[in-house]
């Protein structure tokens, strides 16, 4: 009986393996073993992946003392220029310090104060004359879409205890001491800040030092230059966008003051704050809190105010922030726009703040990393001039600079004797 054709080619490859000499496999061989990089790998892969949940556990309980640090950092870099001069002056770093961060601080109360002033007071006002405030709307809703609605039945569902007006601000009792609790984590939050930001600029010698300690000198210049140049451009940045805060602050104050607008103060520091730093769209948004509030006594004038902040932002776009920012950093509107939408998408309100500074300090170092070239000149590189760079320009060709007078030459250079 003839074998099967599988069993003849085993058999031909065992007699051809013991013709060639060598020896025959042991189901026991190490070659047969699993190799040992790849328990490695295994041990290497299950490691990294614990350590990966540590540090995402760690992170988690640390994001908002990291995003305290942040936010010290920035604040450090727009004060440290302040406090340099005052030291230059003789002042003790601590002491410069701890004046400039009170001025910030009684700033920042001052606009909080006033805006809480101006909230509680909107709000006594609308309740106690609710309805009167009823009475308008419904009338000019009733003249406008030409509807029969009747104020009285409005008031009176306002009023009913067991309506759902009455049922909503009853319910809001409880969030009362949810908002009181967030105001006392906000003020713990403002004094960590604050402290992590004296250290930061007090000690910043010694801080540059520890650093630079174990750098290289090479290197330690680099750091130093690139450490100096986010000090200079974030400063100048923040000071240029608090400069123009005072000024559309006392601008749209005289404009409010002017027309009697409730609690022109507060609103003034409302726009000038919002309007310069959350770009391109703050003038808009911050200045719709003053139209409303003044929409609620007269239209007329609120129409006035509103025509009042588009004229002013056009002046600020075109006259006053190129100047006041042509020595520090001046952001194109959609980059500022683009990096304040992102930060607020990655850190909330905070992040939407800080974009602002980042993206200026990271602007000032790319903008001397690297090399530079000329430029070709194309039409599609040709940047249009402003109309005070033109009328130099033709005040130039006109009246041309006087050629530096030849002086007369002197004694020539003779060797010192002794």
């Amino acid at each position: 009986m003839a074998e099967p054709l599988d069993e003849q080619t085993d058999a031909t490859k065992a007699v051809a393996h013991a013709d060639s000499g060598a020896p025959a496999s042991d189901p026991g061989d190490p070659g047969d073993r699993m190799p040992r990089w790849v328990w490695r790998a295994v041990t290497v892969f299950w490691l990294g992946f614990l350590v990966a949940l540590a540090t995402r556990a760690v992170f988690g309980k640390l994001a908002d003392l990291l995003v305290l640090v942040m936010v010290a950092l920035f604040l450090s870099l727009a004060v440290e220029p302040g406090v340099n001069r005052l030291s230059r002056r003789g002042w003790r770093r601590g002491s410069a310090t701890g004046v400039i961060l009170l001025a910030v601080v009684t700033i920042f109360l001052v606009f909080i104060v006033a805006i809480g002033t101006l909230v509680a007071n909107q709000i006594a006002d609308l309740l106690r004359n609710s309805e009167t405030y009823v009475t308008r709307t419904v009338d000019f809703l009733n003249d406008t879409f030409d509807t029969n609605i009747d104020p009285a039945d409005v008031i009176a569902e306002i009023q009913d205890e067991d309506g759902r007006i009455q049922q909503f601000i009853n319910n809001q009792g409880d969030e009362a001491v949810r908002v009181s609790l967030s105001a006392l984590g906000v003020v713990f939050h403002a004094l960590t800040v604050m402290l992590f930001t004296f250290y930061l600029v007090a000690d910043g010698p010694r801080l540059r030092r520890v650093i630079c300690s174990r750098l290289q000198p090479a290197r330690q210049r680099r750091v130093l230059q690139a450490w100096e140049l986010a000090i200079d451009k974030t400063g100048g940045y923040l000071y240029s966008r608090a400069l123009l805060a005072g000024l559309s602050a006392a601008f749209h104050w005289v404009v409010f003051q002017a027309v009697g607008t409730q609690a022109p103060l507060a609103l003034a520091l409302w726009v000038g704050l919002i309007s310069q730093f959350l770009p391109v769209v703050g003038t808009y948004l911050a200045g719709l809190l003053p139209v409303i509030v003044t929409l609620i006594d007269s239209p007329v004038n609120a129409a006035i105010i509103a025509i009042a902040i588009v004229m002013y932002q056009q002046i600020e776009n075109y006259v006053l922030a190129p100047r006041i920012t042509a020595r520090t950093m001046e952001l194109h509107p959609a980059l500022a726009f683009g990096s304040a939408i992102a930060g607020g998408a990655v850190l909330g309100a905070v992040g939407a703040v800080l974009a602002l500074p980042a993206v200026a300090m990271l602007q000032a170092l790319l903008s001397d990393a690297g090399p530079r070239f000329e430029v070709v000149d194309d039409r599609l590189t040709r940047v249009p001039r402003r109309r005070g760079e033109w009328r130099r320009i033709e005040s130039t060709r006109r009246h041309p600079a006087a050629p530096p007078t030849p002086t007369a030459p002197g004694p020539p250079p003779h060797d010192d004797p002794r």
